[in-house]
């Protein structure tokens, strides 16, 4: 039996970590026995995974981000943009901290800690509200179609109430109705490979235009509090929000406008604050690099 118990490691916060952050924590365990240690380290990871199978052919897409226990010790250390926590089934993005005591001639003994990591590349989007709108015009049966869409903001927040209008002038024989939606588009790239997943989280349908007539349709939608971040730093794995406006009419293509948007944590109105090491604790120095 190991003399080592109740090996633990923690960290002072909990919140998500970014880049150029410091990790500040401790590294606990308990010796029933004097014990001869030949090493106590601290190990920082990241790493994005994914894989599918399509047919016969396995498609899978590994990228390190970082696995070295020199990051402790680093004096200047180099800080790029990593894309922030993912899980998604088999895919993943994860951030890890390993704390392994090593003896000579024993098993190593071993605690690891997966930690939340925001990418400080969508940290730094501005919160401005940025409304933004668009137009489109089409012919349709004996007449044409033209609608003129708007929502309140570009960069919004899991919780954050959207709210969009869409003017319509119905100049044709035919009757439509307007609709909003809410998607989510999720891609995983393996080599020349790529499988796309497209999500609907919100749809909303007004009441019927007839022909010859002139309306304003309004939705408000509220971002689903489980809504995973926008991911564009990532060249296995991204993730994109679209909502889009547009007109549901019977046989024929249906005239739309399409607005991109960037989903961040709703803490993100404020710049982190970098965590001074504590001398106290058994790791101190530990950068997100």
């Amino acid at each position: 039996m190991s003399p080592i118990e109740n090996l633990t490691l923690t960290c002072e916060k909990d919140e998500p970590f970014s880049e150029g952050d410091t990790v500040t924590g401790t590294v606990s365990f308990t010796l029933t026995k004097d014990t001869k240690v030949k090493s106590v380290s601290l190990q920082a990871k990241g790493k994005a995974d994914v894989k599918w199978k399509q047919g016969n052919t396995h498609y899978h897409g590994y990228r390190g981000y970082f696995k070295d226990k020199e990051y402790l010790v680093a004096k200047n250390p180099k800080v790029w943009s990593m894309p922030s926590s993912f899980k998604e089934n088999s895919q993943s993005i994860v951030y890890m901290l390993k704390a392994k005591i090593t003896r000579k001639w024993h098993w190593s003994s071993s605690v690891q800690k997966e930690i939340d990591f925001v990418s400080r590349s969508i940290l730094n989007i501005s919160r401005i509200m940025c409304p933004q709108s668009g137009s489109v015009t089409k012919k349709v049966s004996k007449g044409e179609v033209q609608m003129s869409a708007s929502v309140n903001r570009k960069v919004c927040s899991p919780g954050d109430t959207l709210s969009a209008f869409a003017k319509i002038c119905n100049s044709s024989s035919k009757s439509m109705r307007p609709k909003f939606t809410l998607q989510q588009k999720i891609e995983y790239h393996v080599k020349k490979s790529t499988k796309t997943k497209l999500k609907t989280l919100f749809k909303s349908v007004g009441d019927t235009i007839e022909p010859n007539t002139e309306v304003t349709a309004s939705c408000k939608m509220e971002i689903p509090t489980s809504t995973i971040y926008t991911i564009n730093n990532c060249d296995i794995i991204s993730v994109e929000y679209y909502f889009k406006v547009y007109l549901d009419i019977s046989f024929a293509f249906d005239p739309e406008v399409v607005f991109p948007l960037i989903v961040i944590p709703s803490s993100a109105s404020h710049p982190c604050e970098e965590v001074e090491p504590c001398p106290s604790c058994a790791f101190g120095g530990l950068r997100l690099q």
